[in-house]
């Protein structure tokens, strides 16, 4: 790992979250970035979510990713106490498809930015998280230059063999994955 503190904190407003948001800790496990998760929820435990938003820098979190559903004041909430980048993943209501949590994440006021990812974008979340921590820490900016370098050759291979197959075959190759 990294360092044994934890630098990335996850957060939700609900348990139920956990699903979406377990993919951001997937990511940074592959990163070996130290990172914790707890719920924090912005309606129900308002005293909770000020008190991890004041102290996540002193206990050495870096990165804050907040994914919430439906209303979805979390991320904004913890961004407008904390000094450090937050990320918001808006998780998928029943509802309203994930359009409220979204627009309720990325519509934030002037001087208080939320960084927002695509609906359960949370493995895209958890890799900006790393992008951000790799400005400071080489080791991990180095994970991401392979990171993304193995994704450009498994795209280019998938390009190679689609125009080595007619289109048809590959799809039959492709519905056996």
């Amino acid at each position: 790992k990294i360092m044994k503190k934890p630098l990335v904190g996850i957060i939700m407003g609900s348990d139920s979250d956990l699903p979406i948001m377990q993919e951001a800790a997937k990511i940074l496990e592959f990163f070996e970035i130290e990172f914790e998760v707890t719920v924090v929820s912005a309606h129900r435990t308002p005293e909770r979510l000020f008190k991890y938003s004041k102290e996540a820098e002193k206990r050495g979190i870096r990165v804050i990713i907040a994914g919430a559903g439906g209303a979805a004041h979390l991320p904004g909430m913890v961004a407008s106490i904390t000094p450090l980048p937050v990320i918001g993943v808006p998780v998928k209501s029943a509802s309203l498809e994930g359009m409220d949590s979204l627009l309720s994440i990325v519509q934030m006021p002037g001087g208080i930015p939320v960084a927002t990812v695509a609906i359960n974008g949370a493995k895209n979340a958890g890799i900006l998280a790393a992008e951000i921590l790799g400005v400071k820490y080489k080791e991990i900016r180095k994970k991401i230059k392979t990171y993304k370098k193995e994704l450009r050759a498994e795209v280019e291979q998938k390009a190679e063999n689609l125009e080595n197959l007619e289109y048809k075959e590959y799809l039959k190759i492709m519905a056996k994955k």
